[in-house]
């Protein structure tokens, strides 16, 4: 049997050992149906000097194929295609007729494919010098921890909690964890009742919006904000109010009397990073208690605070349950673990249970477990540290390379996080300055998008450091003048 396999290992690109790529290459060819039952496949000797590898690699890749029943050994004949190895089924095809399609723009009901998301290329970080917001580092993260916590969790002693169908419960030890070691640094004491698990925080702002919001109810949001947000909100079509911050975040005496609910981040902005003062925070929950209205509560960043201690959330300060907290470890771990959670009344979590249920039961037992054995070893408590002191560098260098080249911040500048919240000139347009910069090898991110479509805002954007090394940003930022300088004073390119 010819085995064309030359390209495939040529190709350095292809993921996997040697082994691994030989098992892959031969159940390919069993599922396509390239290789038949009962055939018989090279020996793993001239197989091995066909490939110009080990021949004991070979043998145990066959060795694996024999044990998931691709192939069957017979002696000193050789290996076989098993009889019963996995096939795919055979439909015939044969005169299969075009068909009128669907009309799509007729069939689809509401639309969801044009969230108004920050400027930026999809290879960003191919970019020298990508000042991106809200993407890891690698080199800040253990990795070897994380893989030792992942295996951890596939041990024998967790195996039955990961292949169980749980319906609708949490993994128990990842709970316990949030309950009693994440929650109390934000001052807020929970009950297991009151937590639930999430896919992150995008999730759980869906989650909260499709319980509270009808179109017959009013949301009030904070402008500028989170894109994300004012998306899911706009897909309730709910009466959606923005209301514009100031250097204290949210004013609470601006918000409409008929409110229903608020969402807010008091403790680090988006975008802007500016912290709601304690007073404020207080007049706010007043407010709601006052006219019953509900308070979502976006909580991000909050371990990344440099100088000063991280202030309580609004969630603590809540006698009431008016406040839902929405929690994520996709900025302190890493965005694609997609993992967060919500502390609420016991009522409203009961009923967001029930939803996520119905959407995709439960996230992941073994992403749960595993984040469980990274929290309770110790490993996140040392990545924050990592972090925390990463930033801080990262931050310093930035502030004044911008101090430097005279570049201006808006509002106040907070003492965390790993964003600055840039102005430009009010002749500059900050999307054509980002296309520019492409050519430059910079990537900023605009800031339009975090407004209300009402506005045009068309002179802020966003420098982050989460994802650039320090020794760049010098250069980065520099670049970033020159092309603010030039503005109005060519073509846009």
């Amino acid at each position: 049997m010819p085995i064309p396999v030359e390209s495939f290992f040529l190709d350095s690109q292809a993921e996997g050992t040697l082994q691994q790529k030989v098992q892959r290459l031969v159940a390919e060819g069993i599922l396509s149906g390239r290789f038949r039952p009962g055939e018989k496949l090279p020996s793993s000797r001239k197989l091995a000097i066909h490939l110009g590898i080990s021949r004991i690699t070979v043998t145990n890749a066959y060795t694996e194929l024999v044990a998931d029943d691709y192939l069957n050994s017979r002696g000193r004949s050789g290996y076989f295609v098993s009889d019963t190895a996995p096939t795919p089924p055979e439909f015939d095809l044969a005169g299969r007729k075009e068909k009128a399609g669907i009309d799509w723009s007729r069939a689809i009901g509401q639309r969801f494919d044009s969230p108004a998301l920050p400027l930026r290329p999809l290879n960003w970080h191919e970019y020298p010098y990508p000042f991106i917001y809200g993407q890891a580092d690698p080199s800040l993260f253990s990795h070897q921890t994380w893989r030792q916590c992942g295996l951890q969790a596939l041990g024998q002693k967790d195996f039955k909690i990961l292949t169980a169908d749980r319906y609708e419960e949490d993994d128990e030890r990842l709970l316990e964890h949030i309950q009693r070691h994440i929650l109390p640094r934000r001052g807020i004491a929970a009950r297991k009742e009151e937590i639930l698990i999430t896919m992150g925080a995008q999730n759980a702002l869906w989650m909260t919006a499709q319980i509270l919001l009808t179109q017959r109810r009013k949301a009030v949001l904070e402008n500028p904000t989170y894109p994300g947000l004012r998306e899911i909100l706009t897909q309730t079509r709910c009466h959606l109010v923005p209301v514009d911050v100031d250097d204290e975040g949210l004013p609470p005496e601006a918000l409409p009397p008929d409110t229903d609910v608020v969402f807010t981040t008091v403790s680090h902005h988006c975008p802007t990073n500016m912290t709601m003062p304690v007073d404020r925070r207080r007049r706010l929950l007043e407010l709601a208690t006052e006219r019953g209205f509900v308070v979502v509560e976006d909580d991000y960043e909050f371990e990344l605070s440099f100088k000063n201690a991280p202030s309580p959330a609004l969630k603590s300060m809540d006698d009431t349950g008016a406040v839902i907290y929405i929690g994520s470890f996709s900025k302190s771990l890493f965005p694609g673990l997609r993992l967060g959670y919500v502390v609420a009344d016991e009522e409203f979590i009961r009923e967001a249970r029930a939803l996520r249920a119905l959407v995709l039961r439960h996230p992941p037992g073994h992403i749960q477990r595993t984040v469980a054995y990274f929290l309770s070893l110790g490993h996140y408590d040392a990545q924050i540290n990592r972090m925390r002191k990463a930033y801080e560098i990262r931050r310093t260098v930035m502030a004044a390379a911008i101090e430097r080249h005279g570049l201006s911040i808006s509002g106040a500048v907070a003492t965390g996080g790993s964003s600055f919240w840039m102005a430009a000139p009010p002749r500059v347009d900050t999307e054509i300055l980002a296309r520019r910069l492409y050519d430059r090898g910079v990537v900023i991110e605009p800031g339009r998008s975090f407004f209300s479509p009402a506005d045009d805002a068309r002179r802020f954007y966003r420098l982050a450091y989460s994802s650039i090394p320090s020794e760049k940003i010098p250069e980065g930022i520099r670049r970033i003048a020159e092309e603010i300088a030039a503005f109005g004073h060519s073509e846009p390119r």
